[in-house]
């Protein structure tokens, strides 16, 4: 009697200890894995699935020892534990590599929230990063939810890393009769008079241009430096406008046929 009652004591302790141990744990790896994530990230619901993961691994592999105090052949508990895990890992293998995925490109800082980015034709701003997904909002206002493993089996362009200013471009085509030397004074003093570009020569924010001609046609890409990424496309609109005004201002025509530039650049009288 005495005997039964001093192993069931330590089959008690033993069961306290294993449970203790189980609890340390989790919190050990909370805190090492976990907190410093949290962190970077910024947003503590973001890695919630992956502390119930670890939390449940531990109480399994915790259980496990505690039947096996009791004698219990968990042989059996182990095999049927892993055949379950195969058929549900077949179920779930496109949520864990989302999940792994999502914790590489939040461990890494590949970009944050706030940044814009380009993947394959998409852009857009991120405005959230979970361990499942990445959301983008586009110019066009539409929200779009992006798989984390594809996000890294996608060429993704960083075009801010973190910053308020981005380089961006806007092509300009025109006859190849104009003067290009016009052309490009034309094109700079827009930029240079718009709130959203910068010109800064000290931090190499400077206005280039890139020229390609095609039959009649001369293109000029201008490329400059704003300050609000995320209003791009809209920035872009404003200067096109301006810049179509000061074209027609200047008599720089668009690429003509021969008869239509003949007649247009015809003196006036």
């Amino acid at each position: 009697m005495v005997i039964t009652e001093y192993l069931t004591m330590m089959n008690l302790l033993k069961i306290v200890l294993i449970l203790g141990l189980a609890y340390l744990s989790s919190k050990a790896l909370d805190i090492g894995l976990i907190k410093p994530l949290e962190k970077k990230s910024k947003k503590r619901r973001v890695l919630i699935p992956l502390r119930r993961i670890i939390s449940i691994t531990i109480y399994l592999i915790a259980f496990l020892l505690i039947l096996s105090i009791f004698n219990i052949d968990i042989t059996s508990v182990v095999t049927a534990l892993g055949v379950g895990a195969i058929v549900i890992g077949f179920g779930l293998k496109d949520i864990v590599s989302n999940w792994i995925a999502g914790i590489i490109i939040i461990g890494e800082r590949i970009y944050r929230i706030d940044d814009v980015i380009r993947v394959g034709k998409e852009t857009g701003v991120v405005t959230d990063i979970t361990l499942r997904s990445t959301r983008l909002k586009t110019y066009d206002r539409n929200e779009v939810i992006i798989p984390n493993s594809t996000m890294l089996n996608e060429k993704v362009i960083n075009l801010t890393s973190g910053k308020r200013e981005s380089i961006s471009s806007i092509i300009f085509s025109i006859d190849y009769t104009i003067n290009l030397n016009k052309v490009k004074k034309v094109i700079e003093s827009v930029l240079r008079k718009n709130e959203n570009v910068i010109v800064d020569e000290k931090r190499k924010r400077e206005i280039r241009f890139i020229v390609k001609t095609e039959e009649w046609t001369t293109k000029i890409e201008s490329l400059f430096w704003i300050n609000e990424p995320k209003e791009e496309e809209f920035i872009k609109s404003r200067i096109t406008e301006s810049v179509k005004k000061e074209f027609e201002k200047n008599n720089i025509l668009p690429p003509l046929p021969t008869l239509m530039r003949e007649r247009n650049l015809k003196p006036k009288k």
